[in-house]
């Protein structure tokens, strides 16, 4: 069943077709695969208003609870997600995945006739979609960001071609495409960030992309931080198998569930406290205040933890090719020690991370501030 694309939502009691005069009102909508499209978004955000845009966002459910609880005065308007299942076995993910393509290409069809109505409506002057490919506009200039230029397949590189023309198809069709990595060899995700062949529209690279900053506060010996995230179900599988070893651990752990829309609080012990969803702010002091950092490989917390230099132990989710091929390059990288979910194990693992030999890359973020301030300057013109 496609979801309702029909109904608007707002919350603030700014005029919905009254411009803030000298701003440029950009739309700014994330993908629901997980909470990472999100919150990579945010120094987007914050450096459009930044550069004085009148900023609008749209979402639903998880993904527009977080966006409200950092941006509480930024209109919000209501867009479905695409709101992809995974499947409970590693092998049966690429099948599950095929089985919702269909379903996924009416999607795409359908929230590109909602920003038809949108901009008529709201006078947009331009958007951003974190990829959302439906999301593009014949008469403003629209910008896909992605940090998956290749497409990463367990069916071989026959596969991978399709993808890719199938991508490219999508990404032809917006006016810019921005890359949140590196635009250098001693980059995080290697061959999906900088393939051999690139899309023919203007490509961008932001640099490393994190809404944290360094924090000045001590690490806690054998204190860990799990940070849960993704589609069901496999958040909840890697949530039940950490937590049955936490019982055992000679330590605290603060475990941060992955879930900004869920009421249902896990009741917290003495060393293990457990939280739904935490504020970025607070999160950041979180991190800092851990020795070791257990998540998925998913692209915004591994820019996150390299924008930190934090070390990390990290799980790429079962099937998803993106997440095993971004463990490689980490590993080989020294970024992060990474190893899969059937192999892992809490003590293991840690002794093992202590004696891994961290490395991370020289990080700079000029190229988001320099890329907005091009855009905006674009716009203006």
């Amino acid at each position: 069943m496609v979801a309702d694309y029909s109904y608007t939502n707002f919350n603030t009691n700014q005029d919905k077709k009254g411009k803030i005069p000298g701003k440029l009102r950009v739309l700014v909508a994330p993908l629901d695969w997980g909470l990472g499209h999100a919150t990579r978004c945010i120094p987007v955000i914050r450096e459009l208003q930044v550069q004085n845009c009148e900023v609008w966002l749209a979402a639903e459910t998880a993904v527009e609870r977080l966006l409200n609880q950092e941006f509480p005065d930024l209109p919000m308007l209501a867009l479905p997600g695409y709101r992809i299942r995974y499947s409970n076995s590693q092998s049966g993910f690429i099948w599950r995945i095929f089985g919702q393509i269909p379903r996924i290409r009416s999607i795409i069809a359908n929230e590109h006739k909602w920003l038809e109505r949108q901009v008529q409506e709201y006078e947009f002057d331009a958007v951003i979609s974190d990829n959302r490919f439906g999301l593009y506009h014949h008469s403003i200039p629209c910008i896909f960001i992605t940090h998956q230029l290749s497409i990463k397949s367990p069916l071989g590189k026959w596969s991978e071609k399709i993808l890719q023309r199938w991508n490219y198809k999508y990404i032809n069709r917006f006016t810019e495409c921005w890359i949140p990595d590196l635009d250098e060899e001693n980059n995080l995700a290697g061959e999906l960030s900088h393939p051999f062949k690139k899309p023919a529209t203007d490509l961008n690279y932001l640099g490393i992309l994190s809404r944290f900053k360094k924090e000045a506060i001590p690490e806690k010996k054998n204190h860990l931080l799990i940070l849960l995230s993704g589609p069901e179900p496999q958040r909840s599988i890697l949530e039940n198998k950490i937590i049955d070893e936490l019982v055992h651990y000679n330590g605290t752990a603060d475990v941060i569930r992955g879930l900004p829309a869920s009421d249902i609080i896990l009741p917290s012990t003495n060393h293990i406290r457990f939280y739904n969803h935490l504020p970025g702010d607070e999160l950041n002091k979180k991190i800092a205040e851990a020795e070791f950092v257990i998540s998925r490989t998913g692209y915004t917390t591994v820019m996150d933890l390299a924008h930190l230099r934090k070390k990390s132990i990290l799980i790429p989710t079962p099937g998803q090719t993106e997440q095993e091929y971004l463990a490689v390059q980490l590993m080989k990288n020294k970024i992060a020690y990474c190893l899969q979910q059937d192999e892992f194990s809490l003590d293991v693992s840690i002794k093992k991370a202590r004696e891994f030999s961290y490395q991370f890359p020289a990080i700079s973020n000029n190229g988001l501030q320099e890329t907005i301030q091009r855009f905006v300057s674009k716009l203006k013109r």
